[in-house]
């Protein structure tokens, strides 16, 4: 079924930002209509939110170079949902403007937990349904999900037929065979598929739990294991990127300088789950930016990466991008840690805001979470950027970290206090602004943080009080994170397969853009947990280290005894410093040629 605009316009005409629900996007890629494989890319949230992601362009475009078809969706605002659901018009995507319930595959980007109720949205606009079991033997798409929260897949385990684990350059596609070739999605389909690197198939694996309600095991013939992508620098990369039709979160054109993160803080999933670091070279990546520069007409690149200060070509890919893009095009460095920061670095960007994140307040906090960074480090780095024009300086710390005292919060005021002496200390014609953010601790899968419990609501509150009476300063304004909203993300992040009937039915009361404060439904997601007979503590407390958790069953290249070590020297304040410095054994080279020091790119 296509949708015609024609036949809705008096539905766009009533909603907020109709051009949300177009298509016909600048430099959009138009599918083709006859391909023997039909793949949507639905994003769980705003198209605003989702045009900004380069991750799920580069699914698409994986797609594409195999001959098959790749189009996109967006999670539509509630009053579009509204309107078209009650005039009876299925979620359809962008360019072939083709229902969802029509395409082979649709797959789902988790980019964070508090979406899950994003796809049980979407899949009902769509007239596809939630569950699994409902779908079996039926006519409907193979339900995929990926991206970064797809490492425990567990609370939408009963929604999902397919789940991705780790880089989908290449195993997505090659699902699509499979597809293709068994005919559909078959049983033999999905033991193939479950046999493939990085692919998950839920329905193949039970969990057994014991009669406290802890899991006591896995049952399956197939062990997951991460994709990692070996070569980054020869892997898919689209050489055009559709202009979006509104403005997005991020207007610019993104090039990703490297995968993975040497540092290894250990609270930090992102540095775990995309070990090791890969990297493009200058060559590639000067062509990638200059042909988005090109198709888009964007005037500023950025250059993405968890960490782009450490990609040791910088200086070099700086002077390659300089000499190669049009005159005036800016050049953006997000990524950049307070202990690689350069002025050098930073000459090009807009003098707005500068940000670095300690993460935490005293040096022995920081040596605790390994975040290898001094108070000499942030004071130079934070100088270096006054002296080049910046007045403003953004701040990101967590509380609740293991260990945490209130000495160590309180820590955070003689930071900023020193930023304001190094700013004083010559004549400036502004005055220095600084943001202090401060994020409640979320232990994640496969950190070694992974066991710890979340802090309770009241020692949260009583931490941001300490914080508001030591940051009541002028020039300083200090902001927190809702602890419901963190609290929420801690459940479901280490969360297993029973979370499914709480998510349906928050979902079913009404919830969904869970992220969005103006959308968090507290009192609906507190009765789904009831109405479930479902503690959420169970998921918030400290796990033993020989507690089976709900991930397990996964493998990452990183071994269990590894992230216990880290945790180990957590508690005895030892740093164990980046992967540069020398390899600390997680694993990762049995698994991976890139961690042996191979594909890098000199």
């Amino acid at each position: 079924m296509k949708i015609e605009l024609n036949d809705i316009k008096h539905i766009l005409a009533r909603v907020e930002k109709p051009a949300r629900y177009t298509g016909g996007e600048y430099g959009a890629v138009q599918p083709p209509a006859d391909a023997p494989f039909c793949f949507c890319m639905a994003f769980p949230d705003l198209y605003e939110v989702g045009t900004s992601n380069l991750g799920i362009k580069i699914v698409a475009e994986s797609f594409l170079r195999r001959g098959y078809a790749a189009d996109y969706c967006y999670a539509p605002a509630p009053d579009f949902g509204e309107e078209i659901k009650k005039a009876g018009v299925p979620l359809y995507s962008l360019a072939l403007k083709k229902s969802l319930a029509e395409f082979d595959m649709i797959g789902f980007s988790l980019q964070f937990e508090l979406c899950y109720t994003n796809i049980l949205y979407m899949l009902d606009l769509a007239g596809i349904p939630r569950r699994r079991a409902d779908r079996a033997g039926k006519n409907y798409p193979v339900i995929a999900v990926g991206g970064p929260c797809a490492v425990n897949p567990e609370p939408v385990a009963d929604f999902v037929d397919i789940v991705f684990i780790g880089d989908g350059e290449s195993v997505d596609a090659d699902v699509a065979a499979l597809y293709v070739e068994c005919g559909g999605a078959t049983r033999e389909f999905y033991r193939r598929a479950a046999a493939l690197e990085g692919v998950y198939v839920p329905a193949l694996t039970e969990v057994k739990y014991a009669k406290d309600g802890r899991i006591c095991g896995f049952e399956s013939e197939f062990s997951p294991r991460r994709a990692i992508v070996r070569d980054l620098d020869g892997a898919v990369f689209p050489t055009s990127q559709p202009v979006p039709n509104c403005e997005s979160v991020f207007d610019r054109s993104i090039i990703e300088v490297m995968r993975g993160c040497y540092r290894g803080c250990r609270f930090c999933q992102a540095g775990f789950i995309y070990r090791p670091v890969r990297q493009r070279g200058v060559e590639t990546l000067t062509r990638q930016a200059c042909s988005l520069i090109a198709s888009t007409g964007y005037e500023e690149v950025s250059l993405n990466s968890l960490s782009t200060g450490d990609y040791p070509n910088l200086r070099k890919l700086l002077k390659s991008l300089k000499a190669n893009l049009p005159q005036g095009v800016t050049l953006a460095l997000p990524s950049l840690r307070v202990d690689s920061f350069d002025s050098e670095f930073a000459q090009d960007a807009r003098k707005v805001s500068l940000t670095f994140a300690p993460e935490a307040g005293s040096q022995r906090l920081r040596d605790v979470i390994n975040k290898d960074v001094t108070e000499d480090e942030i004071v130079s780095a934070a100088q270096s950027a006054f002296d080049i024009g910046y007045s403003a300086v953004k701040l990101y710390f967590m509380l609740g970290l293991p260990t945490e005292t209130d000495d160590d919060l309180r820590a955070i005021r003689r930071i900023v206090d020193l930023i304001k002496s190094a700013y004083g200390r010559k004549p400036r014609q502004k005055s220095l602004r600084v943001s202090v953010s401060v994020s409640t601790f979320i232990p994640k899968p496969f950190t070694p943080f992974q066991w710890e419990r979340q802090a309770s609501e009241g020692e949260v509150e009583a931490k941001q009080k300490l914080l508001r009476d030591c940051l009541y300063v002028k020039g300083v304004t200090l902001s927190w994170s809702d602890y419901f909203t963190s609290r929420l993300e801690g459940v479901l992040a280490r969360g297993d397969r029973r979370l499914s009937r709480v998510i349906e039915r928050a979902y079913e009361l009404g919830c969904k853009f869970d992220g969005w404060n103006k959308y968090l439904n507290r009192e609906a997601w507190t009765k789904a947990f009831e109405d479930c007979g479902i503690d959420p503590d169970i998921y918030t407390r400290e796990r033993a280290e020989d507690e089976l958790l709900p991930w397990d069953f996964i493998n990452c290249g990183i071994t269990k005894d590894f992230l216990k070590r880290e945790r180990a020297r957590a508690y005895q304040g030892r740093v164990t410093g980046s992967c540069k410095a020398g390899c600390s054994a997680c694993g990762l080279q049995k698994v991976c040629p890139a961690a042996r020091g191979q594909y890098s790119i000199e």
